[in-house]
């Protein structure tokens, strides 16, 4: 593959970035997700997003709830275009569901989406109550190196959790 640039046939399908007049959706909206190829197939390589401005709805209270998400992906052909990533994220701003859902559903989406060799979504939400929840999830590739990588991931994420001072 070349380096010099992507051409219009890579970036078919992708309509959202650099518009400006993209609607911010009212609701869940996973309609608005866009994807590219990935012009490194031959390697493996992680994509982070952190995503510092989440917000859902508590779906007993109506009340919301803040995060940080973090997504981290292992591309195979496809990627997530980051602006319609942006608009999804947004879409759950009135959505009530409560945060283990939440980043289950941003993970399935996203497995719908771009179908990668492995995926994480960790959302680190402040506290309600005196407590905050922080939910993870992961996924590899059935049958392959990336199906180990998720399970030795989930059963070891946290056995250095980070300190916590400003929530």
């Amino acid at each position: 593959m070349s380096s010099t640039g992507r051409n219009g046939e890579e970036l078919q399908g992708v309509t959202l970035l650099g518009h400006r007049g993209a609607r911010y959706p009212d609701r869940y909206a996973p309609e608005v997700l866009e994807s590219f190829e990935n012009k490194h197939q031959n390697r493996d390589y992680f994509v982070k997003f952190n995503c510092p401005e989440f917000t859902s709805l508590c779906p007993m209270t109506g009340q919301p709830d803040f995060a940080t998400i973090y997504i981290s992906y292992m591309p195979d052909v496809r990627m997530v275009e980051s602006k319609s990533l942006k608009l999804y994220l947004f879409s759950f701003r009135n959505h009530g569901d409560f945060h283990e859902d939440c980043m289950n559903v941003i993970m399935n989406d996203l497995i719908a989406l771009m179908a990668p060799k492995y995926i994480e979504v960790w959302g680190k939400f402040t506290p309600r109550g005196g407590i905050s929840i922080d939910p993870y999830c992961n996924w590899g590739r059935p049958g392959t190196k990336y199906e180990r990588m998720a399970e030795h991931r989930l059963l070891n994420h946290d056995l250095y959790p980070e300190k916590i001072d400003n929530r």
